[in-house]
């Protein structure tokens, strides 16, 4: 795959959920502590961190308020991480290829 100027991308896409994983580790916080304190489930948090899950806006709001992270960057973070997987989804791909074809002749 060739990458020019204009079509950059990053080597494996960075979900928002790492960012988070690595802020509550920095500052000594365990998973499951945060998750009884702020009265989440466990296993979700887990799965955001993990980048099993997606963080919604919801979620990304409860992060700012308990960590200070900007919500607005955490939303626009999971919405490059989900074009980034979208983009490099063979059978997504191969569909979009045949709408361009399909489109070229209107």
């Amino acid at each position: 795959m060739s990458i020019t100027a204009n079509n950059l991308q990053s080597f494996r896409p960075y979900h928002p959920g790492e960012l988070v994983k690595e802020e509550l580790e920095c500052r000594g916080i365990k998973q499951k502590d945060f998750a009884k304190k702020f009265s989440l489930s466990y296993s979700a948090l887990n799965e955001v961190l993990n980048a099993k899950r997606p963080i919604t806006t919801e979620f990304a709001l409860l992060l700012e308020a308990a960590l200070g992270i900007n919500a607005d960057l955490l939303v626009r973070m999971q919405t490059d991480y989900n074009m980034q997987v979208a983009r490099r989804n063979s059978s997504l791909l191969e569909k979009l290829n045949n709408i361009k074809k399909i489109a070229a002749v209107f």
